[in-house]
Order: structure tokens, then sequence, then C-alpha cells
């Protein structure tokens, strides 16, 4: 089976020169011919705001809630102050998350 293999490929080296101008020509045609692949949305950044925008959806009704558990943890003086600093926290970073990656991307420009 290796010697046919081997007979088949000393038979196309003949042919070489020829395989040599269709790789050039497909190459700078490929290279002429407008790419409309990437002229399309990425499909990550449109499953990326998906995602954000389910997130933040699910998010809004649990942070109400959390605000009003620590009002109430607050009114029966049972509330450590670590807990609604954490909440303060979250809350901020969850819906401030667009604009801190915007920060970040414009800090190191990309």
């Amino acid at each position: 089976m290796l010697q046919r293999i081997i007979r088949i490929a000393a038979r196309r080296e003949s042919g070489a020169p020829w395989s040599a101008v269709l790789v050039g020509i497909t190459t700078a045609l490929s290279l002429a011919l407008p790419r409309p692949v990437l002229a399309q949305a990425s499909p990550f950044l449109t499953g990326a705001t998906a995602l954000e925008s389910n997130i933040l959806a699910w998010l809004t009704p649990i942070a109400i809630i959390l605000v009003m558990v620590l009002g109430g943890m607050a009114m029966a003086s049972r509330l450590s102050w670590g807990w609604c600093i954490g909440a303060i926290l979250g809350i901020a970073i969850a819906f401030g998350a667009p604009q801190i990656v915007t920060w970040v991307r414009g800090m190191f420009g990309v």
C-alpha cells in the first residue's frame, strides 16, 4: 500500500509547477475578492450582549429584594456592616459592568 502511494506521489511531482501556479491564482483571487463574512456581526459579541441583558433582567429583582432584606435587618439591629458594604459593592459591579469593561479597555487601548 505504501509503495502505491509513493508511485502516485512520484507521478504527481511532474505536475508540481502547475500546482504552484494554481495555488498562486487561488491566493490572489481570495485576496482580491471581498469577504462578506467579515461584514457580519460577531457571534461572540451577540451572545455576550444577550447574556448580559439576561443577567441584568434576573439581577434587578434580586437586588431590590436584597436591599429590602438589608433594610429590614437594619431596622431589627441585626445587620453587620460587612454585609451592607458587600451588597453595595456587588450591586455596583453587577450593574456597572459594561462601564467598567469600557474603562479597562480604554486604559489598555483595546
